[in-house]
């Protein structure tokens, strides 16, 4: 009893989906102690503890060992899940390997249109997985196990179910092209080089006429310079003249201070300094000397 499926199952491809998994390997995952242990009256809610204690994916190791995610796996398809779980089953981006356990049954269960449209967008999952065979550990990632679950034959010692191509699948109207993120990438380069050129082009508009504005400077530069150098002597001479005076004005000045200034108690001769300044008239006051 532990071994049948449940009932009210619908047949897959035709035929029991405990029959998708080769004999040979179904006897052994019914002889392994994982599967009497842990996967004993699992539920879809239930099989979801087990699901996250899972640390790698694959098929058989050892001695013809199945692994945990075989036995798991051999379970789904007993029980036979609801798609709505299945869905969850996806959505839960934090347990990677729940995820691998559940891309797995859709790519053997589902058929061809909704396999491609439910594990293509699953193509950017980059995280790593552990993946276990005959010959130990090794590494791959998500994009690289969903993408061999759409092109291969064989995944996990278990061989898929055969689906139409996607090509015929375009052909025939039944789904849409896929969407490229490398060809979205790439025009999006295309557009931001396209933005730059112009943007390029609108900045070296304004250097040509900045470049054209001091030739025609340069044209109507001698007239200017004519009047600018007319009004500069003019400037130059009207300021000589100006300061020429006013140094007479200010030594004339210096010279009164200072006449002024000298007391007859500090100058022997008060009466010939008297005279002196007497004797010079304001008109010579300005090329006296000082």
């Amino acid at each position: 009893m532990a071994n049948t499926t449940v009932r009210g199952a619908f047949a897959i491809h035709g035929q029991n989906p405990q029959s998708l998994v080769e004999t040979v390997i179904r006897n052994r995952i019914y002889e392994s102690a994982y599967w009497k242990e842990h996967c004993f009256a699992l539920t879809a809610e239930s099989l979801i503890d087990r699901a996250l204690e899972l640390k790698y994916i694959g098929g058989v190791y050892g001695n013809q060992k199945p692994t945990e995610f075989l036995c798991l796996l051999l379970k789904l398809l007993q029980i036979q899940p609801e798609k709505e779980i299945l869905l969850e089953y996806l959505q839960a981006d934090e347990f990677k390997y729940l995820r691998a356990l559940a891309t797995m049954y859709i790519r053997m269960t589902f058929d061809a249109v909704e396999v491609y449209e439910i594990l293509e967008p699953l193509l950017k999952d980059f995280r790593k997985l552990r993946y276990r065979n005959m010959g130990g550990y090794s590494l791959t990632h998500m994009d690289e196990f969903v993408d061999s679950l759409l092109r291969e034959e064989r995944v996990c010692d278990i061989i898929l179910p055969r689906i139409t191509k996607r090509e015929v699948l375009e052909d025939t109207g039944e789904i849409g092209p896929r969407k490229s993120r490398l060809l979205d990438a790439m025009e999006g380069k295309s557009e931001h080089g396209s933005d730059r050129s112009r943007s390029r082009s609108r900045s070296g508009s304004p250097s040509k006429s900045r470049s054209r504005s001091p030739s025609t400077k340069k044209s109507r530069s001698p007239s200017r310079a004519r009047s600018r150098s007319r009004s500069g002597s003019e400037a130059v001479s009207r300021y000589v003249s100006r300061s020429r005076s006013r140094t007479r004005s200010r030594s004339g000045s210096d010279v009164r201070s200072r006449s002024r200034s000298l007391s007859p108690e500090r100058v022997n001769g008060e009466e010939r300094f008297r005279s002196r300044s007497r004797s010079i008239s304001p008109d010579r006051m300005d090329t006296a000397p000082v």
